[in-house]
């Protein structure tokens, strides 16, 4: 399974009674692949995964690969206490995914074999391929993360860290061995970091912007691609970076905003779950200006 693109990471709506909304799922799925997603990560960090019950992730999951029809590879989430991660790994074959995100286990903190047998476990439920989420308390030394690497079904690994130091060992002691491994940015904006990620071989990422803002993430990933270093520099200047600013002033606004994107942009998909808030007002009508911003930007 090789991916190529820019990453969708879609929201997951929910209806004036804060359920899942099936119906706007599909169609902020469908807009996002005709739109030119290089594949769907549904019900993952963008998705509220954490605010999600399983049998809602897995009914994502079923709507996203009904949407997508085959036209790009579709992945759930996995994560959590291994018997829960275990079971979201067998719901998402079920479902009729192309593979699943491991995300980290929670509240503890765990050696490195600890990592390594989560891992293990969790990816022997399903023949599925998988792609290890580096983030919070998962972070991997080189040997862990070569260890993961020669699992059966693990086919890639995402890193939530920004240790540039560290990854660039990690996909240099892995890469040695298996040339083929993909390696993603999954930075919160990962456009912000992308031309250094890409310095250490690590140009696939997951655009959080892609979701409300497809015309700015492809422009800026087709001018990255191309080494158009004047508009990726105003796209990062002028829309990113203050767009990095907002989300930072509120915890958990990450999702919040994009979450708000997609509304402002036409398709209402509902309010953040707790433990997440939505945007204040004033925040609000800075998202707007910012997103008028970028469209105009690459629209000229």
């Amino acid at each position: 399974m090789k991916f190529h693109g820019v990453l969708f990471f879609p929201v997951t709506p929910f209806d004036r009674n804060g359920d899942l909304d099936e119906e706007r799922l599909a169609q902020h799925i469908d807009n996002g692949v005709r739109a030119g997603a290089g594949g769907v990560f549904v019900a993952c960090g963008t998705g509220e995964f954490h605010a999600l019950t399983p049998d809602e992730v897995e009914r994502a999951t079923q709507v996203a690969v009904k949407t997508t029809a085959g036209r790009v590879p579709v992945l759930a989430a996995a994560g959590g206490p291994t018997p829960v991660a275990r079971d979201h790994a067998e719901r998402a074959a079920r479902a009729g995914a192309d593979g699943i995100l491991l995300l980290p286990p929670y509240l503890v903190t765990a050696p490195q074999q600890g990592l390594l047998r989560y891992t293990e476990e969790v990816t022997a439920a399903t023949s599925l391929p998988a792609i290890f989420y580096q983030r919070g308390t998962a972070r991997l030394t080189e040997d862990t993360a070569a260890a993961i690497a020669a699992l059966p079904n693990v086919t890639g690994l995402k890193d939530g860290l920004g240790d540039l130091e560290l990854l660039h060992r990690i996909v240099r002691r892995v890469r040695a061995e298996q040339p083929e491994f993909q390696f993603f940015n999954g930075l919160p904006t990962a456009e912000m970091t992308a031309p250094a990620y890409q310095g250490i071989g690590v140009g696939l990422y997951s655009s959080a912007v892609f979701a409300f803002a497809p015309e700015i993430a492809l422009a800026f990933h087709q001018a990255l691609a191309e080494g158009d270093t004047a508009l990726t520099g105003t796209l990062l200047d002028e829309f990113y970076a203050p767009l990095v600013a907002l989300r930072d002033e509120v915890p958990g606004y990450a999702v919040a905003l994009v979450k708000a994107g997609v509304s402002l942009r036409g398709l209402d998909v509902g309010g953040v779950r707790a433990p997440l808030v939505d945007l204040t007002p004033d925040h609000l009508d800075r998202l707007a200006q910012l997103l008028d911003h970028g469209l105009e930007t690459v629209a000229a």
